[in-house]
This record gives structure tokens, C-alpha cells and sequence, in this order.
């Protein structure tokens, strides 16, 4: 039972997309493979605690349910495709903070003070209540607490070839990059070309954070993740 929750949490290297099977990415898939049992404890993990946190969460999120509905027009929630493990596509689950087809409207990154952002919305993405339904997405499997965040398929097209050792596991809710970008859109918000800075700039720089995390991962890191993520969204400031 074990051997099999070991293979499932991470494929075997003949197993990948073929498009991951690249020297660039090997490194990192063989420090992955030598932590099988702690990627098992990170999904028991994922599945136990969403499981509880649903039953907790279910009032406040039919609350912010009701807020956005009141707040103007559209869907409650923001089903933009992304991209998690191996290049699978999914369609996240976020609490919609923008005017209906915002996607239309500019750019898929936001920046500060973007005209989009509904008034409920700035008031949710301060401390990033949008993000609460992506705990449908762990228990899933398309999501874990911790991981590399999800991008627009847009943007995983322009990835270097190191780049998709992120993909060797599920996109998260938070990261140590989520935390040392956690005011990426003031960062966007003098730029005349977001999606360009983003890409050329930001995306580089987040990999590094990534691309770390996957080569010393460990159960007890993740953990550790979740403690300062929560620290930073009520202010606590990481250089």
C-alpha cells in the first residue's frame, strides 16, 4: 500500500510527459525521488487538513458568496485554466475580486490599484480570502498547500526547460515565492507592459525561490511555508 502511495505521489522518470524528460529537469526529479514517503505525509496532509478546514470554512465562504453577489455582477467564483503536475490543465477555484471578463479587459497578471479590482474585491485579496476555495483544489489533487503556484497556460508556454521541474509536483496555494512576492502587484504597477515585465522579469526571479524549494524539499519545509505565510499576510515583511 505504501509502495503504491509512493509511485502515485511522483511518477517514474519513463513515466513523465516527454517534454519533461530533459537533463535540465532530471536533477531535481532524482532529490523528488529520494523523498517519496515525505511526498506521501504531503498529500496525506493536504487531504486530512482540507477535509477539516471545509467544514470550518463552509459559513465564511458563503458569506464572501453573498458579499460578491451584492458587490456587482458575475459569477462568484474565478475558474481561469492553469496549470499544475506534469502539465495538466484545471480550472482553479478563486473567489472572483474583478469585474466580470476582466480577462478581456488587460492583462493576467493585476497590478496595483487595477481598475478591475471590484470594492470587495480589494478588501478580500488584503488578506487573500480569494484564495480560500482553492482548498476544493487540494482535496482534489490539482492543488497542494504548498507548491509552486499555478500560471495561465500563457505563461508556462514561455518556460525554460529547467523551469518545468515545478511541474514534477501539484501548483500550491503558497510558496517561499508567494511570500517574497506577496506585493507583486505594486511591483507591476509603474510598468508600461505588465505581461512583458512579468514574464521577462518576475516569472526568472520566482523560479529561483521554486526551483530551491523542489531541490531541498522536505515535509517539515512545507510546514514551515504555511507558519510564514500566515505571518505575511497579517504584515510581516520577508526581504
Amino acid at each position: 500500500m505504501v509502495g503504491k502511495l509512493q509511485r502515485a505521489v511522483l511518477r517514474q522518470w519513463d513515466d513523465l510527459p516527454e517534454f519533461m524528460q530533459v537533463p535540465e529537469v532530471r536533477a531535481y526529479w532524482e532529490a523528488l525521488d529520494r523523498k517519496r514517503t515525505e511526498l506521501v505525509c504531503k498529500r496525506v496532509f493536504d487531504v486530512t487538513v482540507s477535509g477539516i478546514l471545509l467544514l470550518f470554512l463552509v459559513v465564511p465562504m458563503a458569506a464572501i458568496a453573498g458579499l460578491i453577489r451584492l458587490d456587482s455582477p458575475g459569477p462568484v467564483f474565478y475558474r481561469q485554466e492553469r496549470v499544475t503536475a506534469y502539465g495538466r490543465k484545471f480550472r482553479i477555484h478563486k473567489f472572483r475580486t474583478m469585474v466580470d471578463d476582466a480577462d478581456r479587459m488587460g492583462s493576467e497578471v493585476t497590478v496595483k490599484d487595477d481598475s478591475r479590482i471590484t470594492q470587495i474585491g480589494k478588501k478580500i485579496r488584503r488578506f487573500r480570502l480569494d484564495e480560500l476555495p482553492q482548498v476544493f483544489d487540494v482535496l482534489n489533487g490539482n492543488m497542494s498547500f504548498v507548491g509552486t503556484r499555478p500560471e495561465a497556460v500563457k505563461y508556462v508556454k514561455t518556460y525554460k526547460k529547467e523551469y518545468y521541474a515545478t511541474l514534477l509536483m501539484p501548483a500550491g496555494i503558497t510558496s517561499e515565492a508567494s511570500i517574497r512576492y506577496k506585493d507583486e502587484d505594486q511591483l507591476l504597477s509603474s510598468v508600461y507592459n505588465a505581461d512583458q515585465v512579468y514574464i521577462e522579469d518576475i516569472i526568472p526571479s520566482k523560479m529561483i525561490w521554486n526551483l530551491e524549494s523542489i531541490r531541498k524539499y522536505s515535509f517539515y519545509r512545507d510546514v514551515f511555508t504555511m507558519f510564514r505565510t500566515i505571518a505575511a499576510v497579517f504584515g510581516k515583511k520577508y526581504d
